[in-house]
């Protein structure tokens, strides 16, 4: 399983529902102030990442060492809306990649990336974000079923159907060191998404599940994440785990004046939705 990882991150969901307080968390939620202060876009911005992973078959698990560039390249029209475009040069060790985005007034919407997967095309455009960050939350972003995965994972030539249900959490603060330095009250947020796929040649369904963790700092962006898929075993292998982790190098940030001011209206009849890529090696 492969997924992008957006600079501005979440690619999960696909019904919008209302942040609500998870089960059992009986403390009342707390407002992140200047929300998007955590997810600055403005053309120019820079990130630099060093990254791990650990892939491979179960008992036969390969570790790789990576560096990942993102950086903020334009804003363009894509199918009618103004999006902003982040580049990464080799987000999650998978190569180049771009990705879509539209802020407004109430959160970040995703609009694909390039290359995509054809999972992900049957998702967009999503929301990832909802401002204000309140936490704890979380929200259901997606439950969708029977779309066509992309993948023979059983070798009949039919591509297998999958089911998937994502769910998003702001789980809260936490003080986060990188080489980049340390950021006291990073955000946390946790994505979760299952899959469950029906293999075309007899039914057989397996469940994958894709786990990430991320952390923001207000002016910087994203200074961590950590991500694990895992697949069990099919009829004839011994299934599939990938840990992914990036951690924050370097940045160059614009002040947060000339994005966070922005007060464009939300795009009607837009449902939410993290692409990431969505996708069986």
């Amino acid at each position: 399983m492969a997924c992008s990882v957006p600079r501005i991150w979440l690619s999960f969901g696909f019904t919008l529902l209302t942040l609500s307080a998870g089960p059992g968390w009986a403390d009342p939620m707390q407002t992140v102030e200047d929300s998007p202060a955590y997810f600055p876009d403005d053309i120019g911005n820079r990130w630099s990442y060093r990254g791990e992973v650990t892939e491979g078959p179960v008992q036969s698990i390969d570790h790789k060492v990576f560096v990942n560039e993102s950086k903020v390249l334009r804003t363009e029209k894509r199918k009618g809306v103004q999006v902003t475009v982040f580049h990464d040069s080799n987000a999650g060790n998978h190569g180049p990649s771009d990705s879509f985005y539209r802020r407004d007034a109430v959160g970040i919407v995703y609009h694909g990336s390039e290359p995509g997967t054809p999972l992900e095309r049957q998702l967009v455009p999503y929301q990832i974000v909802q401002f204000p960050l309140r936490y704890p939350s979380s929200f259901q972003q997606f439950d969708r079923k029977q779309l066509d995965f992309g993948n023979d994972l059983d070798g009949d030539g039919v591509n297998e159907r999958v089911d998937v249900l994502g769910t998003v959490s702001v789980v809260g603060r936490d003080h986060v060191t990188v080489p980049a330095g340390q950021f006291p009250d990073s955000v946390h947020l946790e994505a979760r998404m299952m899959l469950r796929i029906t293999l075309s040649a007899d039914n057989h369904a397996v469940v994958g599940t894709d786990v990430m963790n991320a952390w923001f700092a207000k002016g910087v962006g994203m200074v961590k994440y950590i991500e694990r898929q895992e697949l069990p075993p099919l009829r004839r292998d011994r299934g599939l785990v990938s840990e992914i982790q990036e951690e924050l190098v370097e940045y160059k940030v614009k002040p947060p004046a000339h994005s966070f001011e922005r007060r464009e209206s939300p795009p009607k009849g837009v449902l939410a939705h993290d692409a990431r890529r969505h996708e069986l090696e």
